[in-house]
């Protein structure tokens, strides 16, 4: 209400300003009769003349007589028709002036509201800053747990998995095997990643829990992190109590790490803290420019980037997202360049190179640029099947990724999948 009462103070004011102006634009001097300043003129040249001889005193009176009376006469008429033109402008202007003035509160009136139903937030009450971070406090203090979270994301989407038959066969004899032998830590590892290339990350959480109860001490960060994507995407996006709790205790075990910052700085937007996302997403951005010495953060750095303009504008703060140094590595043409080596030489480069990549992304995950290369590199080995099938669980791990996916898109062409293996 108090910015109503303020709106509306200042636009009296702006009223008050446009409207005097315009209603004393009438006001203006009338000219002067001409035949007033002749007949002065004559009795000037009367008195000359007197003096000079040239008339006698009883002509010279009785001419003054006659000029003074027409003097008088001009004097009048002139002072009628001024009056009379002062009323007729005054009038005519006082109008327009009205006019020109309603037009310009009116248009000024509609240019604040227009603007503010833009920019603005009608019918929001005042909330100042103290108001606001109690909000947020109490917004992050009722959040849905980790169970709710879940089962409210999966009321809202249904998991259709879009993937050739064979591989959901194979993932559906993991759910039956894996759990009849729950301390084999290599079953566990292949069903967590397959259900979470399937988009069922509830499940591929579950699976990841076990994982972590098999290594007990021997859990890395990195298995921890997986939990945590997990986590989070079983949830629709939203970083639950127990999601938090899971990244602070990454921090711990490995101070600066990315997703940490990234799913703690989610969590305070997400709560209505956006300066404090902006804070830690722009940490995180600002000590991993070069992504070549980060593959395995440069998924969470990504969805940071494209988060924290949103993030500080909300905050009130002018940032321009710094220039990423692209990362370096074995590329399409890196690949291509086998080509010409002997056909032993080319087979155990690649052969080596795709089965340490794979293992990699099967145990800790890495970047999309990674998942590309095993794309193209299984592409050039012939083994399509298997591209396609790596190429449709990158698409649901990167999801939310418009770079991620083009990435992924340009290695399935390179690798040469159809159309119906869904690229």
């Amino acid at each position: 209400m108090l910015f109503w009462f303020i709106a509306f103070g200042l636009t009296l004011v702006v009223a008050t300003l446009l409207i005097l102006p315009l209603r004393g634009s009438g006001k203006h001097s009338p000219a002067p009769d001409p035949s007033v300043a002749l007949y002065k003129a004559q009795l000037d040249e009367l008195v000359r003349d007197q003096q000079r001889g040239v008339i006698d005193a009883p002509e010279a009176e009785r001419a003054r007589t006659e000029v003074a009376r027409r003097l008088l006469d001009a004097t009048s008429r002139a002072t009628s028709r001024a009056a009379g033109a002062a009323q007729s402008g005054a009038t005519l202007a006082g109008k327009n002036g009205t006019m020109l003035a309603s037009l310009a509160v009116v248009a000024a009136l509609g240019g604040a509201l227009g603007l503010y139903a833009l920019l603005g937030a009608p019918g929001a009450a005042d909330l100042p800053l103290g108001g606001r971070i109690v909000a947020a406090e109490q917004n992050r203090d009722t959040r849905l747990s980790q169970a709710d979270g879940e089962a409210q994301s999966a009321a809202m989407a249904e998991v259709t998995p879009d993937a050739p038959s064979e591989y959901l066969a194979m993932v559906e004899q993991l759910r039956a095997i894996v759990p009849t032998r729950p301390d084999e830590l290599a079953g566990w590892q292949l069903l967590s990643r397959h259900e979470a290339g399937l988009g069922n990350y509830a499940a591929a959480a579950r699976a990841q829990e076990q994982i972590i109860r098999i290594k007990g001490p021997a859990t890395t960060a990195a298995d921890l992190t997986s939990l945590l994507d997990r986590l989070v995407a079983a949830t629709g996006g939203l970083v639950s109590p127990q999601s938090e709790t899971l990244a602070r205790q990454i921090e711990v075990l490995q101070p600066g790490s990315a997703a940490p910052l990234y799913y703690i700085g989610l969590m305070h937007a997400q709560t209505g803290r956006p300066d404090l996302a902006f804070t830690l997403w722009r940490m995180l951005i600002e000590q991993n420019t070069d992504l070549a010495a980060q593959n395995n953060d440069s998924l969470h750095l990504q969805l940071a980037q494209m988060q924290i303009e949103e993030a500080a504008f909300r905050a009130g703060v002018d940032y321009t997202l710094p220039e990423i140094t692209a990362p370096r590595g074995p590329s399409a043409a890196d690949v291509a360049a086998a080509q010409d080596m002997t056909d032993t030489d080319r087979s155990a480069m690649i052969e080596g190179m795709v089965a340490a990549l794979s293992t990699r992304l099967a145990e800790q995950g890495g970047p999309a640029e990674d998942w590309a290369q095993l794309i193209q590199a299984l592409g050039v080995l012939g083994r399509t099947e298997e591209a396609s099938a790596i190429y449709i669980e990158a698409q649901t791990v990167f999801a939310g990724s418009d770079l991620a996916l083009s990435l992924l898109q340009n290695a399935g062409a390179i690798a040469g999948l159809t159309q119906g293996s869904n690229n």
